[in-house]
């Protein structure tokens, strides 16, 4: 997992797994303390997320919630659109863009 940008914008590759999770903590709890306004986490590089790296995004969600800011989510991959509409997710996160449930493919 590697993760580029600063307090406003961070771009996330590779897999944001258990093995990652601690590391991405604190690089996202770090941009959501240092910034203002949105944060933009663009996941158009993720190869993969588990439930522990949906769990970093919702723990930086709500930390953006109490400091006053929105946690953003651009270039969410189709598998993992599919993953936040199962969860309803969707409904609680910010997706620039949103998710046309309608279009996603069925599996």
């Amino acid at each position: 997992m590697h993760i580029r940008g600063d307090h406003a914008e961070l771009a996330v590759g590779g897999r944001l797994d258990v093995r990652s999770a601690a590391d991405a903590r604190t690089v996202l709890h770090s941009a959501v303390d240092t910034g203002v306004g949105d944060l933009v986490l663009d996941l158009s590089e993720l190869d993969s997320w588990d439930a522990t790296g949906l769990g970093v995004i919702m723990g930086a969600h709500r930390r953006a919630g109490r400091c006053g800011r929105r946690l953003v989510l651009r270039g969410v991959p189709v598998q993992m659109q599919r993953l936040l509409v199962a969860t309803r997710l969707h409904r609680i996160l910010a997706i620039e863009g949103g998710i046309g449930v309608e279009s996603l493919p069925r599996v």
